[in-house]
């Protein structure tokens, strides 16, 4: 199917020399190719695969997690962890040259094991959760969709490949988060969805152009390498459309607005956009483009101020909501964000957001799951202040759910604590004022999630029951969905600290990310100042959290505070964009279909219309009667004999 290429171990982090291998490795295609075939099939067999089509999408992502840990292991046993399969070409025009071709090496590997180790958990579970729907074969295609797009995109050798499975990725969220289009919110939260991304999108394509326009190429390796011989300004340029692309697809800053709205799509696919998939398609990218960011102080600056202000929106917002996905939604936003901070940092600091990000796909998908198995208790319900003391009913999800609860907050040993801690300290190293502001933020922000994580976590599995009338019994969730919330929730406990151990996770990640992570802080605080910090933060926030809301809450929204009540209207960023660029546009776009009505059209349409009435006039001479004609040819030939006579007798000289 191609050729396999190696790099060879004396280039620099960031670039690759290729050579001739072969090996099992030489069918990495086949990751992309089982889940798309398999979305295809279904989609193209329509009712005739309904009885069964769900098992084909299970099995297709059962098939590539275990390729993928196959060629990881294989990956493992090469000196220089990195090969090359180039295809064919897929554009070949003037001097542009692009390869259909992928690129496995340690940190496409650790992104395939997460999107289909945690990708076939959430397919698993969807094969319950989905059981009543009659488009549940259509819902497992666009979900195989989803995974062969996303692992195009990690999979891919140069930036072409990666915007294919970009625009993929956008195209299959679109499909899973509007797949109930018969209610209008899903439909609209559909678009939403695919118009803010393609905002996103545009960036990262004219960072693409710019590539080709100033180095000629869009290979990684020669991009790279060519960093070095382009302008300050050239590189910032370059990489602020990088970011733009990234803020769209992971959620953050200015773009953040689509993904708690994409909660109107099935569980099952909130579950793989904020685990596993879309959302992590940004920090990807950065992660990829770690030459061109480490090459411009200020872009370093921009990435870590975008992560650090969005950490912290999507935690004033979370504590505000009262949708247990919703929570979720933002909860995600702000994880995010803990990771932009961390590839904003660079250096070692590139390791640790990738980990934090392995550990988030563990315990957001556990949660998220989690919440789905509630409402499938619930019957639907999502609104946190009507649940309480469901720990007596659903003994598994509450376990679960409070494993992936205690992970995000970073409780030791559990995940979050070896993922999301050296971040801040990280922060903590950076020169300056801006070591406190940056680091302060991320503490603060470690505080606010033990708040409103906890609150969520209380008011939905503890306290009096607020059940409505409607809900007798609420029930566990069966074994198809319980497995899968089982082995998240053991990830949730043991991922992070797997990764952490040895430095495992960062040594493997150093080829292409650069140097590891140190062990101590040496910046305006020591490591175990903050690490206690961050404990004490996260423990006091947590306290408050389960005082406040211990005996539940209201069921009805309370007046509150300018700070709650612009967290409830989500900091009016929706507002925001309304009165800067919907209602704008809306009425350049009514005046420009006024200019075309009355300008335009009118212009074509009156003279049409003089044209049609001159005509009109003209043709009432047309009697059809033969003596109006003859009168009409006497009466012309008389005036032409007059006029000849007159010139004659020199009347008209």
């Amino acid at each position: 199917m191609g050729t396999i290429l190696t790099n060879a171990p004396a280039e620099p982090v960031g670039t690759v020399a290729y050579a001739t291998a072969d090996g099992l490795l030489g069918s990495v295609w086949l990751l992309v190719a089982i889940p798309l075939v398999s979305a295809v099939v279904l989609l193209l067999l329509g009712r005739r695969a309904d009885r069964w089509g769900h098992w084909l999408g299970v099995a297709a992502i059962g098939a590539a997690f275990v390729l993928g840990l196959t060629y990881f292991l294989q990956l493992r046993g090469l000196e220089n962890k990195s090969v090359e399969l180039s295809l064919w070409d897929f554009i070949t025009v003037g001097d542009l040259r692009v390869d259909f071709g992928l690129l496995f090496d340690p940190l496409a590997a650790v992104f395939v094991l997460l999107i289909t180790g945690v990708g076939f958990l959430i397919h698993l579970y969807a094969v319950e959760y989905m059981s009543h729907d009659a488009g549940r074969r259509r819902f497992f295609a666009y979900f195989n969709l989803f995974v062969a797009a996303m692992l195009l995109l990690v999979l891919g050798n140069n930036y072409v490949m990666l915007y294919f499975g970009w625009e993929g990725v956008g195209l299959a969220s679109y499909l899973l988060i509007s797949f109930w289009y018969e209610r209008p919110s899903a439909a609209t939260a559909g678009k939403k969805a695919f118009l803010m991304n393609r905002v996103g999108d545009a960036g990262l394509a004219i960072g693409i152009f710019i590539m080709f326009a100033t180095l000629g190429t869009t290979q990684y390796d020669e991009v790279f390498n060519g960093v070095g011989s382009l302008t300050a300004t050239t590189v910032l340029v370059l990489g602020l459309l990088l970011l733009l692309g990234a803020t769209g697809k992971s959620g953050q800053f200015p773009l953040q607005a689509w993904l708690p709205d994409a909660m109107e799509g099935p569980t099952p696919v909130s579950a793989l956009i904020h685990a596993a998939t879309m959302v992590t398609a940004g920090v990807y990218l950065i992660a990829r483009s770690n030459p061109i960011f480490s090459a411009n102080s200020t872009l370093q600056l921009v990435v870590v101020s975008v992560g650090a202000l969005t950490l912290l929106i999507g935690c004033v917002i979370g504590a505000a909501k009262d949708d247990i996905k919703r929570v979720l939604a933002w909860s995600t936003v702000s994880q995010i964000g803990y990771m932009f901070l961390g590839v904003g940092l660079g250096g070692g600091a590139y390791a640790l957001a990738i980990i934090h990000l392995l550990a988030h796909g563990f315990f957001k998908a556990n949660m998220f799951l989690g919440a789905g198995s509630v409402m499938h208790g619930m019957k639907d319900q999502v609104d946190i202040r009507r649940f309480g003391g469901l720990s007596k009913n659903m003994k598994i999800t509450w376990l679960t759910f409070a494993a992936g609860w205690l992970a995000i907050i970073g409780i030791p040993p559990l995940s979050g604590y070896f993922s999301k801690e050296p971040i801040i300290a990280s922060a903590f190293e950076r020169e300056g004022w801006t070591a406190w502001l940056f680091g302060g933020a991320a503490l603060l922000g470690a505080g606010l999630t033990a708040f409103y994580m906890t609150r969520l976590f209380v008011l939905t599995f503890h306290g009096p029951k607020r059940w409505t009338e409607d809900i007798e019994h609420p029930h566990e969730s069966p074994k198809l969905m319980t497995i899968p919330l089982i082995l998240l929730a053991i990830g949730s406990v043991v991922a992070g600290g797997l990764m952490a151990w040895n430095d495992g996770v960062a040594s493997w990640l150093t080829p292409v990310l650069g140097e590891e992570p140190g062990g101590e802080a040496h910046g305006v605080l020591s490591h175990t100042v903050i690490t206690i910090l961050s404990i004490l933060i996260t423990i006091l926030g947590a306290g408050l959290a389960w005082f406040l809301f211990r005996n539940g809450t209201a069921t009805a929204p309370q007046p509150a505070g300018v700070l709650v009540t612009a967290a409830r209207k989500n900091l009016y960023t929706d507002a925001f964009n309304e009165a800067v660029f919907e209602k704008p546009g809306i009425f350049l776009t009514r005046a420009l279909v006024y200019l075309d009505n009355r300008g335009v059209d009118g212009l074509v349409n009156g003279l049409a219309a003089g044209i049609g009435g001159c005509s009109g006039r003209l043709r009432r001479l047309q009697t059809g009667f033969v003596r109006s004609y003859a009168t009409s040819i006497l009466t012309g030939a008389l005036l032409v004999l007059a006029a000849f006579l007159a010139v004659e007798a020199g009347w008209l000289t």
